[in-house]
């Protein structure tokens, strides 16, 4: 199955809800745990045990297992690993971008279902040309997997960027989600090729979100992202968006009944879209 298909399995399984793991110094801190290797380790294997099979998706940020070197990203590679067939989807947040054969390297490493960090989905970038995603894409669809594709991120120093004018006519956004569109065109019942849009965006002046493809939502719940903010946004499209929250529900660890908990509260919130 594509990894559109698995992701609208998923979803009606589960909910739509994605549980980032996000293993910052501060909430290993309050989990009662060192901001060590072992502190890593304990809090990566928490979260499979509360997630697997419970949510859609989970989004491990890449950068919270880096910073402590191999032994981190060993970590990263087991999380992943533990997390396959279970029914939850991982999404790795890298936000990679390159050109040439070293997209193409990042691909392999990311995308390919032999690869020892393979996930299901991972977050890249497009700011280096839409044209130079295309080792992304073809890696994922030899692999059944899924691409998120920043577009237009809630941070305040990317949205003017993102809303500028290109010269197309339409703004940096609007191009991104128009080429999901023809990479997703005919997919049934959705395509594999995501876009990455944050709850917290104060106006999304756009038209095209109908690109038929899934949409990576982040900034909702601790960040301030609310139940309105995404009938506000994405209006006739909601049932393809994916909400994700790390701190809301990573708060409540490291008990592991609590995490289930916290996480089937916050997909209970969503079923009010």
């Amino acid at each position: 199955m594509s990894f559109g298909s698995r992701a609208h399995v998923a979803m009606q399984a589960y909910g739509p809800l994605c549980v980032g793991i996000d293993p910052h110094s501060h909430l290993l801190e309050q989990w009662g745990l060192e901001d060590s290797i072992d502190g890593l380790d304990r809090f990566a294997a928490t979260c499979v045990e509360a997630f697997a099979g419970k949510v859609a998706f989970v989004k491990p940020q890449s950068a919270f297992f880096e910073r402590f070197g191999a032994a981190g990203v060993a970590i990263l590679e087991r999380t992943l690993q533990d997390l396959r067939h279970t029914g939850t989807l991982t999404i790795l947040d890298v936000k990679r971008g390159d050109i040439g054969s070293t997209a193409g390297a990042y691909a392999d490493a990311y995308l390919d279902d032999d690869a020892p960090m393979a996930a299901d989905a991972i977050t890249v970038s497009p700011y280096l040309g839409f044209g130079s995603l295309t080792p992304f894409f073809a890696a994922a669809e030899k692999n059944d997997a899924g691409v998120f594709v920043l577009a237009f991120t809630s941070n305040p120093e990317a949205i003017r960027f993102q809303t500028a004018t290109a010269s197309s006519g339409m703004s940096v956004g609007d191009e991104v989600l128009v080429e999901l569109g023809h990479a997703n065109e005919g997919a049934d019942p959705m395509g594999s090729f995501g876009a990455v849009i944050g709850a917290t965006v104060a106006h999304l002046d756009t038209q095209r979100l109908g690109f038929n493809g899934p949409i990576l939502v982040p900034g909702f719940g601790a960040q301030g992202g609310t139940v309105d903010d995404l009938r506000r946004l994405f209006g006739d499209v909601t049932d393809q968006i994916i909400p994700s929250t790390s701190r809301d529900v990573l708060a409540k660890g490291p008990d592991v009944a609590t995490l289930r908990a916290a996480a089937a509260a916050t997909n209970d919130s969503l079923s009010l879209l």
